[in-house]
């Protein structure tokens, strides 16, 4: 039976509509639209959104259970919002069943199968679509040379390394070129030094293909060195998004701070303020700390002064020079990382003030030991002032 003529001029209408967008330069190429995805009444995912542009490789970086591969699987299709739209590429795609989203998503198991060889595991996807012999075995000799395999095309999964095993289930998602690559912890089962490794080959193949990257991930390391931008996620929603550098040297509260990497935090309040100048009392003592800030804060405000461990020095005399806050102190711990050492310095009000210091000189070296009268300092530009 055929289609009332309403209905098809009402469905191209709609299809030139999805073109139209699709080829507008100004729309971002990923729009998710205050998507809320609930289970049993709970918010997993809460009324977020986001913009994602074409050929990024974006981070969204967040604990266990903040709702990261939630969001990720509805990219996929593999759940549908509660609420809200996600658009690719201008058309939306919150309805659209899996299999024809031009997305693909490789997941934290790999998801390989045992019993093929890495050609044929590679092969799968194009044989399901029915693509001719010929092509099958130039696209994936062309995607085995890419991630560096070939030598191993006749090998079964178990006689890989977990690396080698991580790049079958790359070259599988990738070889049908989709528009969009969902990465589910693409890492966690790699050793350090793997991981590391496999870090730069990811960011290669991406600048290679040109595809859309979006990445799970919980380790802050890994998401500052894949990702041109990061979201940071908790509870379900966006804390803050921006390059690796200002979520890093600018983060917007205490949590994000506190998440991406390490970091002293010292409550107080704002005693004086010389233009961009502050002059903070601590909680603890009266002890003053000086912060540069640009954001308007009241005399009196109660607030944080955040400053990473590799902006503190740590020495034997005080720092007496302008712009710096000094504060004296007994080394409690030091932790020897080889490239580098953590000293953990108690100061007289009690506060642990952590400082990571470059090992120019062998160990044996070392100037400053356990429980060592010493001086932390700082400048003034690498206090972070925190309202919340």
């Amino acid at each position: 039976m055929q289609e009332p003529q309403e209905t098809r001029d009402e469905e191209k209408v709609q299809a030139d509509k999805n073109t139209q967008a699709a080829g507008s330069s100004d729309a971002p190429f990923i729009k998710i639209e205050s998507v809320t995805k609930q289970f049993d009444g709970i918010s997993v995912v809460d009324n977020v959104s986001l913009d994602i542009e074409e050929g990024e490789l974006f981070a969204i970086l967040g604990a266990s259970g903040c709702g990261k591969t939630t969001l990720l699987r509805m990219l996929a299709g593999f759940e549908q919002p509660t609420s809200g739209r996600i658009l690719i590429d201008g058309v939306d795609m919150t309805h659209t069943p899996p299999y024809e989203r031009p997305v693909n998503m490789m997941f934290q198991s790999y998801a390989v199968f045992p019993h093929m060889t890495v050609e044929k595991n590679v092969a799968y996807g194009l044989k399901k679509e029915g693509i001719s012999k010929p092509e099958i075995e130039d696209r994936v000799r062309e995607m085995l040379e890419m991630v560096q395999l070939t030598d191993f095309m006749k090998r079964k999964p178990h006689q890989l390394s977990g690396g080698q095993v991580q790049r079958v289930a790359l070259a599988r998602s990738l070889i049908k070129k989709p528009k969009v690559l969902l990465l589910d912890e693409p890492l966690a089962a790699l050793d350090k030094k793997l991981r590391e490794q496999t870090q730069f080959e990811l960011m290669n193949l991406q600048d290679q293909l040109g595809i859309t990257f979006i990445v799970v991930t919980h380790d802050q390391e890994e998401a500052m060195t894949l990702a041109t931008r990061i979201a940071v996620m908790d509870e379900g929603r966006f804390i803050q998004t921006g390059t690796p550098h200002q979520i890093y040297e600018y983060p917007k509260n205490r949590f994000v701070a506190d998440f991406f990497g390490t970091i002293n935090l010292f409550q107080g309040k704002v005693t004086q303020v010389n233009g961009n100048i502050m002059l903070i009392e601590g909680a603890e003592s009266n002890t003053l700390l000086k912060a540069e800030s640009t954001q308007e804060t009241a005399i009196g405000t109660n607030v944080w002064v955040a400053v990473r461990p590799e902006k503190i020095s740590i020495t034997r005399n005080p720092n007496e020079a302008d712009g710096q806050t000094s504060l004296k102190g007994v080394v409690w711990d030091i932790g020897y990382y080889g490239n580098l050492s953590i000293y953990r310095v108690k100061t007289e009000d009690g506060t642990i003030v952590q400082v990571s210091s470059q090992n120019f000189k062998r160990l044996a070296e070392r100037e400053i030991d356990w429980d060592d009268e010493v001086y932390v300092s700082w400048d003034t530009s690498s206090s972070i002032v925190l309202t919340e």
